[in-house]
């Protein structure tokens, strides 16, 4: 996909919907959103938070409503396009420039504006990456109740990385002396990097 550096340009690389997306941009300028362009689409934001964008795709055009959960939708126009993707982002999508409602999508992004200001949002949540235990430090940990414990109060990131510390080993003498080197550091409750993070 061509890199797009202005909203003008947008338009022009959809020809198709020019005039449709000329109209949402018209009235959303309207407000005091500012405009930019990220992924390579027309965004608008408040003060620096992105709370709308336009977008045109092959049988539609579309408003995209980054906090959109948040809307009250009366007239029942947002749609969830990442049904099971997105928790927050809604879309109002349309056919043809006769689906613009102009009244009511003034009246969206208006209220889109004012969650915003309210700080109105749902964070992403990151999933943290499973601790895959090697087999060599799961059987220390089964022999040793102290070692276990420590261990196991690690935070999950520390223990991720003492478990990388063993696997990334090739020899089985290298995992065996690696696992010695560590154990006196789990029970002290240190992490493999800690040492480096202090500096």
């Amino acid at each position: 996909m061509k890199k797009i550096y202005s909203v003008e340009e947008y338009i022009e690389e959809n020809p198709h919907y020019a005039e449709e997306l000329s109209i949402l941009r018209r009235i959303i300028n309207s407000t005091e959103l500012e405009e930019t362009v990220k992924w390579s689409m027309p965004t608008y934001c408040l003060n620096g938070k992105n709370v709308l964008g336009i977008g045109a795709f092959k049988n539609h055009f579309c408003l995209w409503f980054h906090q959109g959960v948040f809307l009250k939708d009366e007239h029942d126009l947002l749609i969830n396009a990442q049904e099971n993707k997105t928790k927050a982002l809604r879309q109002m999508r349309f056919d043809s420039k006769s689906d613009i409602n102009k009244d009511a999508v003034l009246t969206y992004v208006k209220e889109a504006i004012e969650n915003q200001r309210l700080g109105r949002e749902i964070k992403p949540v990151r999933k943290a990456k499973e601790v895959i235990i090697p087999p060599e430090l799961q059987e220390a940990l089964k022999g040793n109740s102290e070692f276990d414990t420590s261990f196991k109060a690690l935070t999950p990131g520390k223990q991720r990385e003492y478990c990388e510390y063993i696997v990334e080993a090739k020899r089985e003498a290298t995992k065996q002396s690696r696992l010695e080197k560590i154990m006196p550091m789990i029970i002290q409750g240190v992490g493999l990097h800690d040492k480096y993070k202090n500096c």
